[in-house]
């Protein structure tokens, strides 16, 4: 159960230590009299020159490239409303740590106090030189609208007020998952908005970039329904007043496709809910309540796909999906906007991903046992590793075939490692072994095929073209597991070691293990009855030839896992033990561990035997081994040990 947050825990938080959330860290050596007269002077001056020669090298020299200001004048924060630059300075603070920690961007918060749109674009314009790119933050309507604007138009760097666009961006990738469920076009689905300030009008104005049509837009802002009888609209606005009758959210809802709630809590009942279309969509935004509680939403309509603001419900629109990834992608070929192409390919970035399967990391971080694409998962969340190296370069790409990137990129490979790097993701070993199996794949048997985890990675081995998977188990249980989970196994091979079709099999790889074993322990009944357990019926598939490597342990102990292994296969000649070796990669680059698993208490001289064994495959990977000799301890209890000084 999730701890209960309180205000005090939150206080301290933030007032512990270093008060804050942030600090400036050197990115270069400082610690000798020759570092700091290269960091500053006489040093620093052939920089500056070369600057001032070509005003490009500021991204060369300096950390502009890598810096975004996230800058706010405190109108409209949170659920908290209008709290001055000053009580906005900790949300700030936060926005910086969250793109320093999902896309390695740094940056600076500044808290402007400044209500004036002229006085606050001038401001921000002479910041040009410093940043790489421009973050609008918590900045009320409508004046948002009109300093993104202008700054947009007055300034060759990448702006973007995260308020309207994020939520639009994110939105719109689960819009477009949550549609393809039900089966509904874009064209032709009915919304209601209910909410039109800056988020909302950037949600409709996106949906409709995506296909939707304005007229089948009801919305709602403060004094109602935006239809053409008022004359209170502004010019965006009145791109979404409806002709209908509808005068309440109730008659608004009946027979509507979608509703986007982007206003206040609890403002939406069971019974409009059921008034909807069939399937409906309901994204319920408002924070920290949701126009109608997820519980009833749910109980209303068991056909709904739902998404809210909250953490604690599935489908969560979270902004974080989107910000520091776009301003990733703008970065890093030097953008001069972020315009509508690039945001849109952030949105196909989005929902494409959630079709694809989800690695353990993910399932694992939420408590989860298989996420799968459907209902209760249409868009990323937030902690997936792989959202950097998907949707940067998707935004990245935009930005060049729309004109307006500056700093090409050519090797894309490349870069997504790069992006991998940035956050200590980079599996360059795994790759390495990835492609090599690509090229030339071998059949691998998954001898606990009715076990999820394994019949996940069968899956991933089979799409990514690794191998050629085997699975081993009863194939109506398999098939069945499969199916609830969303796994595709179609075209994977399965065989039931137990099944009668299997009966001349098992006669002959018993016969065959007869005679390897006919002195040590088994007879022929023996023998042949014991091919009936899949570890032994794997191990004589990968002894006969009729597969490459098998893939065990994950549910049996050791002892039952390795001993077929060595009964069938058995050891290479001249080696007198076996050992087990793990691999865990790090960001220093991979550790290779042995032996952790099968001998207990070496000698010397099986220590030695076992570290040459370990040095040999690990040359098979390319790398020269480096070797370290560990020993474990046994800790002693505190009231027993004795200082040294």
């Amino acid at each position: 159960m999730a701890r209960k947050l309180n205000k005090q825990d939150a206080l301290d938080y933030h007032a512990n230590g270093k008060p804050g959330k942030i600090e400036v860290i050197p990115t270069k050596n400082t610690k000798t009299q020759w570092d700091l007269s290269l960091a500053y002077s006489p040093g620093v001056a052939e920089p500056c020159k070369e600057i001032h020669a070509d005003v490009e090298n500021v991204y060369k020299y300096t950390a502009k490239g890598n810096l975004v200001a996230v800058i706010s004048n405190g109108t409209a924060v949170l659920g908290l409303g209008d709290i001055g630059p000053e009580a906005s300075k900790p949300v700030m603070e936060g926005k910086g740590v969250l793109f320093k920690i999902f896309a390695d961007i740094d940056v600076f918060d500044i808290e402007l106090n400044s209500r004036n749109v002229d006085e606050f674009v001038q401001v921000v314009k002479a910041l040009e030189p410093t940043f790489g790119g421009i973050n609008l933050e918590d900045i009320k309507s409508p004046e948002c609208f009109a300093i993104e604007e202008r700054l947009r138009q007055e300034l060759k760097i990448p702006i973007m007020h995260d308020d309207q666009h994020g939520t639009a961006i994110i939105s719109s990738a689960a819009l477009l998952n949550a549609l393809e469920l039900v089966k509904k076009k874009i064209e032709k689905a009915k919304f209601v908005i209910n909410g039109a300030g800056a988020a909302a009008m950037a949600c409709v104005k996106l949906y409709v970039a995506l296909g939707a049509k304005p007229e089948n837009f009801i919305m709602f802002d403060k004094d109602g329904v935006l239809n053409k009888a008022r004359t209170d609209l502004d010019a965006m606005k009145q791109v979404f007043a409806t002709s209908s009758k509808a005068t309440n959210l109730t008659e608004a809802l009946k027979g509507a496709d979608v509703f986007v709630g982007l206003s206040v809590g609890n403002v939406v009942t069971a019974e409009m809910v059921k008034l909807m279309a069939k399937h409906p969509i309901v994204f319920a935004m408002a924070n920290p309540d949701p126009e109608i509680p997820y519980e009833t939403a749910i109980s209303a309509r068991p056909d709904i796909i739902m998404a809210t603001g909250r953490s604690d419900y599935p489908n969560q629109v979270n902004n974080v999906l989107g910000f520091p990834y776009i301003f990733r992608g703008a970065l890093d070929v030097r953008a001069t906007q972020i315009n509508e192409e690039m945001k849109l390919a952030a949105v196909r970035a989005l929902a494409e991903l959630a079709k694809s399967p989800v690695p353990d990391i993910v399932n694992l971080a939420y408590n989860e046992k298989n996420i799968v694409f459907g209902p209760t998962y249409i868009i990323p969340k937030p902690l997936d590793p792989r959202l950097l190296s998907t949707v940067a370069p998707a935004v990245a790409k935009a930005a060049m075939d729309s004109g307006v990137a500056t700093a090409p990129i050519t090797d894309w490979e490349g870069y997504k490692d790069v992006l991998n790097k940035r956050l200590g993701l980079d599996n360059q070993l795994f790759r390495v072994i990835g492609t090599k199996a690509r090229k030339d794949p071998r059949r691998v048997v998954f001898a606990e095929a009715d076990n999820l985890k394994i019949l996940k990675a069968a899956q991933v081995v089979n799409d990514e073209g690794i191998a050629f998977p085997i699975l081993l188990g009863n194939e109506k249980k398999i098939r069945t597991l499969a199916a609830d989970n969303g796994i595709d196994i179609d075209g994977i091979e399965i065989i039931d070691p137990k099944s009668d079709e299997m009966h001349d099999k098992r006669h002959y790889f018993g016969e065959l293990f007869f005679k390897k074993r006919q002195r040590k322990g088994f007879n022929l009944y023996e023998a042949k009855k014991i091919m009936r357990e899949r570890n032994y019926f794997g191990c004589m598939m990968v002894e006969t030839g009729e597969a490459d490597a098998l893939i065990s342990g994950l549910t049996r102990k050791y002892p039952d896992t390795i001993r077929p292994a060595l009964q069938v296969i058995g050891m290479e000649e001249g080696v007198k033990r076996v050992a087990g070796m793990y691999i865990i990669n790090t960001k220093r680059g991979p550790l290779f561990l042995a032996d952790t698993t099968v001998n207990f208490n070496p000698t010397a001289e099986e220590l030695a035997e076992i570290t040459l064994m370990v040095a040999k495959e690990v040359r098979q990977f390319n790398l020269t081994p480096r070797i370290a000799m560990v020993s474990y301890s046994i800790s002693v209890p505190a009231k027993r040990r004795k200082r040294s000084w």
